[in-house]
């Protein structure tokens, strides 16, 4: 066997170059990591920083980069610390949601990083919470209508971004002044969203994964409560509502799907004629293409599920003045479906079962019963029994 391929754990390398550690937001599988040439198709590489920000620079050195490499990029003023998360041919893809060309002007990679950035870089990585907590007070000293969430030092720590959320326009110049003149660096400031806070926050969601924002989203669409509705979700803020307090970013996940197999099904304002009454909608599933119709607008009576195209039919012959005897066609027989295997079996068949032994192991089998080899090897037992404690006779 190869030696290269036993030192990348039996993976020929995909682990090592594509995978890289999941232990930053926004990761991403190089799938193309190790295909030959692929590090020398393109020298634009994608560089990614504290949280959500990332970047694309150009390696005019032609350092031999990998991802997970720690590289010294160019920055304005002075160079900025961050790692490397893809190269090769997807970073051209990924290039095209920024709205970006090969062509573009991009900034360069310095060099790999040296022991000296690094204490440089954890040195101002240590600043930020203080810088922080410090900035929040003297925004509350100025009266200003913001909050600032988070705090980003450059890797060389002559400059700091502050992130701050606020629902109208601040005019902060007279905050940079004060801020510069206490921190002695370069301020920069930058709005963020409330789902934009929660990405780089993170955390976990209802569903008990890793929060969208935080992992893969990077276009934050907006959601409205119509989403939920073409769902039939129960419009509950409570439920809807995400850790951002804004709508779930997931509600605009099958709203395409729903949509779409909406079409299939009648609107929701017609009535239904037979010769029996009149069917109004009580309610639908939209997945299966059911129609459940009732013969009270108010409350559920006399229930009727029937098919989205024997509704169309039936409202059909409501047009031409005919009405049907029952809106089922040859009563109400209901197609077979398949059962899910866990309600074919109750998850307590076990705990019975166990309850049944316990019983049967106190209360014993009484004598006499049984088996008849038991009862044979029973009766032997109390004979040998017998004539051990009898004495001998002289």
């Amino acid at each position: 066997m190869d030696k290269k391929y036993k030192e990348n754990n039996g993976c020929a390398g995909i682990c090592c170059k594509g995978c890289g550690r999941m232990d930053a937001p926004l990761n991403t599988f190089d799938w193309l990591a190790c295909v030959p040439g692929n590090e020398e198709y393109t020298d634009i590489v994608e560089v990614q920083f504290k949280n959500t920000r990332k970047g694309y620079y150009k390696n005019s050195n032609n350092i031999p980069l990998q991802k997970g490499d720690i590289v010294a990029v160019e920055a304005t003023p002075g160079h900025d610390i961050g790692k490397v998360t893809m190269t090769g041919r997807l970073v051209l893809l990924q290039l095209k949601k920024t709205r970006l060309t090969p062509e573009s002007e991009f900034k360069r990679i310095y060099r790999k990083a040296r022991p000296v950035d690094m204490e440089k870089y954890e040195e101002a990585k240590a600043r930020e919470h203080d810088t922080m907590i410090r900035s929040r007070q003297i925004a509350k000293d100025l009266n200003l209508d913001m909050k600032i969430g988070d705090v980003e030092y450059q890797g060389d720590g002559q400059k700091a971004i502050f992130y701050y959320i606020a629902d109208n326009r601040v005019d902060f110049r007279q905050l940079i002044k004060v801020l510069a003149e206490v921190f002695r660096i370069k301020i920069e400031m930058k709005q963020i969203g409330a789902r934009q806070e929660a990405g780089r926050i993170g955390g976990i969601g209802p569903c008990g994964r890793e929060l969208c924002c935080a992992t893969f989203t990077t276009n934050f669409v907006s959601v409205s409560t119509s989403a939920a509705r073409f769902q039939d979700i129960s419009l509950n803020p409570q439920k809807l509502a995400g850790q951002c307090a804004k709508l779930k970013c997931c509600l605009n996940y099958e709203v395409d799907a729903y949509v779409e197999a909406s079409r299939g099904l009648p609107p929701r304002d017609a009535e239904l004629e037979t010769k029996d009454g009149t069917y109004y909608f009580f309610k639908c599933d939209i997945m299966r293409g059911e129609v459940t119709y009732s013969t009270d607008k108010h409350i559920p009576a006399n229930l009727v599920t029937i098919t989205g195209r024997r509704a169309f039919a039936v409202i059909e012959m409501n047009k031409r003045g005919e009405r049907p005897e029952a809106l089922q066609v040859g009563g109400a027989q209901e197609e077979k479906r398949p059962v899910d295997l866990l309600e074919q079996e109750n998850i307590n068949r076990f705990d019975n079962a166990s309850k049944g032994g316990k019983k049967r192991r106190k209360g014993g089998n009484p004598q006499g019963q049984g088996r008849p080899e038991q009862r044979k090897n029973n009766g032997r037992r109390d004979k040998e029994k017998s004539g051990r404690n009898t004495p001998k006779s002289e």
